[in-house]
């Protein structure tokens, strides 16, 4: 065997290797590379629902979160609203009850007050029926006569003037 034989050149040998490299790339492309690259562009497609998918999901989920935002905020100022409304109905619930108070406490005083005034009053005339009457025993003992009721009284006014003047 020679080895010249083997790197020969022969034209139909030649010319049968290209068609027969012709004819494995028309079916390698046919059978094989189509099947592949349909099922690469299915699984391409898949891949990008997919990426849509999780991009939607993430458009709802930020959406969602927004609207708990809104709804949180929402909460938190009607939170705040009931708050200054409780303040303030207590506030003036406060402020009705200390008018109250205060308006009893002076009726309470003004009522103390007629009451020392009435008392004193009483008190005085008291002290002037006694005083009266001491002072007659004193005028009568001094006079030693009888005085009539008329003249009696008149001491007694003059003698109460005295007093009051005095006091």
């Amino acid at each position: 065997m020679s080895y010249q034989s083997l790197v020969a050149f022969e034209g139909w040998t030649f010319i049968a290797q290209i068609l027969n490299l012709f004819i494995q790339m028309y079916l390698f492309k046919r059978f094989l590379f189509k099947p592949i690259q349909k099922i690469l562009a299915q699984r391409q497609q898949e891949v990008d629902t997919i990426y849509a998918d999780a991009d939607s999901a993430k458009q709802d989920a930020e959406s969602a979160k927004a609207e708990y935002e809104g709804h949180l905020l929402t909460a938190r100022t009607e939170a705040e609203a009931i708050t200054e409304r409780a303040v303030k109905n207590a506030q003036t619930r406060s402020d009705a009850m200390l008018a109250s108070a205060q308006s009893e406490a002076a009726a309470m005083r003004e009522k103390a007050s007629r009451d020392i005034e009435l008392e004193r009053r009483k008190a005085m005339n008291e002290m002037k029926r006694e005083i009266s009457g001491l002072a007659v025993e004193i005028a009568s003992k001094v006079a030693e006569k009888e005085i009539d009721e008329k003249q009696h009284e008149a001491l007694i006014e003059r003698f109460i003037d005295e007093l009051g003047e005095e006091s």
